[in-house]
C-alpha cells in the first residue's frame, strides 16, 4: 500500500458543496483513527465567544501516542476577529505535529485568514465549489455507483429536480434508494417518483423541457407546482416553441449544430432542441404558436387561467 502523504500544518476546506467538505473532513479524521484517536482529535465550531487562548492551546498540544493531532474548526467564516488574528499569527510558526482544518462555506480570497492558510502550502486550500446544474445528474449517477447500484440518467435528473442541488441531501437520498434495492440493480425514475418527495421549487426550464419532450403527464404535474402568472408562463412556452421552430428549420437544412449561435445561447442550453423538434410534424409547431396567440387573447379577456393553460399544454404534448 502506498504511503499516505504527510499532512500540512493547516488546511482551509472552503466552498458551498457540503458533501465535499464533509468528505475532506472525514479524510482528516481518518488520519487519527485508532485507540488514541479521541485524544488526538478536537472538533470545534466557531462562535462569537470563542477564546483565542483556548484554540491556541489546543493547536500547540502534542499528540498522544502518535505523530499527528488534528483540530477541526467548523464555520471558520464566523471566527471572531481576535481568534482569526490569533490563527494568522500561529500559522507563521505552527506546531508541525498538529494539523488545523478550517472549514467554511465561503471565505473571500482577499481575507487575511485565507491568505495565511494559502501560504502554508500549494494544497492547503481545498476548494469545494458547487456543481453547475447540468453537471449534477452525472454526479448523482456517480454517487449511486459509490453506493453499489446503477442509476439511469432520467432518474438522476428527476432526483435533482425533486431535491435540488444540496449534495449532502442528494447523497442521502441515493443511499436510501440503494437500500431499497438491497444494494443491487438500477435506480429508475419510477423509484425516485415513488419514494422521494419534492422539496425543491420547480424551475420553469424543467417544465419547458418536459413540454418540449411532449411528456403530457409530467408537464401537467410540473405546471401545477409552478408559481407565477399564466401570462408569464405562456410567454415562456411561446418562446420555447419558437426555438423549436428554429431548430426544426436548421435541422431540415442539415445545420442543426448552428442552433446555439442562431439563438445566442450556450451549446448545453439547446443540446436537446433538435431531438425535441423532430418529435413534431411539419407545420405543427407553427400551428401551436397560433394556439399560443389564441390562449393569450383568452387570458386577457378573463378566461379561466387553469383551463386555458391545461388545454394548451395538452395540445403541445399532442395528447388532445
Amino acid at each position: 500500500m502506498a504511503e499516505r502523504p504527510a499532512l500540512l500544518p493547516a488546511y482551509l476546506i472552503v466552498g458551498p458543496d457540503e458533501l465535499k467538505r464533509r468528505q475532506a473532513v472525514a479524510r482528516l479524521r481518518a488520519r487519527v483513527d485508532g485507540p488514541l484517536g479521541a485524544f488526538n482529535l478536537e472538533e470545534l465550531t466557531a462562535s462569537g465567544d470563542m477564546d483565542p487562548a483556548g484554540l491556541l492551546a489546543s493547536l500547540n498540544t502534542l499528540p498522544v501516542g502518535g505523530d499527528r493531532r488534528v483540530v477541526i474548526v467548523e464555520g471558520a467564516e464566523k471566527l471572531p476577529k481576535p481568534v482569526s488574528e490569533a490563527v494568522i499569527s500561529y500559522l507563521t510558526d505552527p506546531n508541525e505535529s498538529c494539523t488545523l482544518a478550517l472549514v467554511a462555506a465561503s471565505l473571500a480570497k482577499t481575507t487575511r485568514l485565507y491568505k495565511a492558510v494559502a501560504r502554508v502550502g500549494g494544497k492547503a486550500v481545498i476548494e469545494c465549489a458547487a456543481k453547475k446544474g447540468r453537471d449534477l445528474p452525472p454526479y448523482v449517477q456517480k454517487l449511486a455507483r459509490a453506493h453499489g447500484v446503477a442509476m439511469d440518467a432520467d432518474a438522476a435528473a428527476e432526483l435533482v429536480a425533486r431535491v435540488g442541488d444540496a449534495t449532502t441531501m442528494l447523497d442521502n437520498q441515493v443511499a436510501t434508494l440503494a437500500e431499497l434495492l438491497s444494494g443491487q440493480g438500477t435506480i429508475t425514475r419510477a423509484l425516485v417518483e415513488e419514494h422521494v418527495a419534492r422539496v425543491a421549487e420547480v424551475k420553469p426550464w424543467e417544465f419547458l423541457d418536459r413540454l418540449s419532450a411532449r411528456d403530457a403527464r409530467r408537464s401537467l404535474a410540473l405546471w401545477r407546482l409552478l408559481d407565477g402568472s399564466a401570462l408569464g408562463l405562456l410567454s415562456l412556452v411561446t418562446g420555447r416553441l419558437r426555438e423549436l421552430v428554429c431548430a426544426r428549420s436548421l435541422d431540415a437544412r442539415g445545420q442543426g449544430r448552428a442552433l446555439a449561435g442562431e439563438l445566442k445561447k450556450q451549446d448545453w442550453q439547446v443540446r436537446n432542441h433538435v431531438r425535441w423538434a423532430r418529435g413534431f410534424r411539419d407545420g405543427e409547431l407553427e400551428g401551436l404558436l397560433a394556439d399560443c396567440a389564441a390562449a393569450e387573447r383568452a387570458l386577457k379577456s378573463g378566461a379561466d387561467e387553469r383551463d386555458v393553460m391545461a388545454r394548451l399544454i395538452v395540445a403541445v404534448c399532442g395528447a388532445a
